[in-house]
């Protein structure tokens, strides 16, 4: 296909660019002699006296904090022959020589003398439902819908009575704890026994509080 040199914009491209160009060149000269000759007419504007009135500021009054204790005065030995002897350190004589007294024995544990090995475990007077019946739900507890377990190491003796008690699992701060020793304590127990000897061990109870 060729084109035709009539509609070929290329070939008249740099003339309409020239004439374009001095057109508009000659627009802006034109306008600008054109209002070159006006004058601009001069408006008075009224400014309203404005009146700055000068307040005083009250003065504060800083408050003079107290000065800083003075600091203790530290002894120092000195070499020098006019210091008195009072104002001095007197010397401290250490003997090495003597021997210091040993310390002192630690208290007795009596839950230290407990047998591990048993041949029957203790158990509560009544099995433990005993302990449930014995057990009182603590107000606050009830109120706040507090259910779960209490697991309490125990120490029976060999009397059968419980000697130490021991929170192993705890439900907070709701009376539980303490009501589940309560109820413990208030149960009677037969002994472990190694053997036929009674010999008093710990084992760990579990307290159950459910909301009927």
């Amino acid at each position: 296909m060729k084109k035709s040199p009539d509609a070929d914009l290329r070939i008249r491209y740099r003339k309409l660019m020239e004439l374009g160009m001095i057109g508009s060149l000659s627009f802006i000269l034109i306008s600008f002699l054109a209002f070159r000759g006006g004058e601009l007419q001069k408006r008075q504007v009224d400014i309203p006296d404005q009146m700055i009135k000068m307040e005083e500021i009250p003065q504060t009054e800083q408050v003079k904090r107290q000065p800083p204790p003075p600091r203790p005065s530290v002894a120092v030995p000195t070499e020098d022959e006019d210091v008195d002897d009072d104002e001095t350190i007197d010397e401290t004589d250490i003997n090495f020589d003597e021997i210091p007294p040993p310390p002192e024995e630690p208290p007795v544990d009596e839950s230290a003398n407990i047998f591990v090995a048993f041949d029957t475990a203790p158990a509560p007077i009544g099995g433990f439902p005993a302990i449930q019946k014995k057990l009182k739900y603590p107000d606050i507890a009830r109120k706040a819908g507090i259910e779960g377990r209490v697991i309490v190491n125990v120490l029976v003796g060999t009397d059968g009575t419980v000697k130490d008690t021991r929170i192993l699992k705890s439900l907070g701060h709701t009376g539980c704890d303490e009501a589940a020793v309560k109820a413990i304590k208030a149960v009677r127990w037969t002994p472990a026994k190694q053997r036929d000897r009674a010999v008093q061990v710990w084992v760990g109870i579990p307290v159950i509080f459910r909301l009927k």
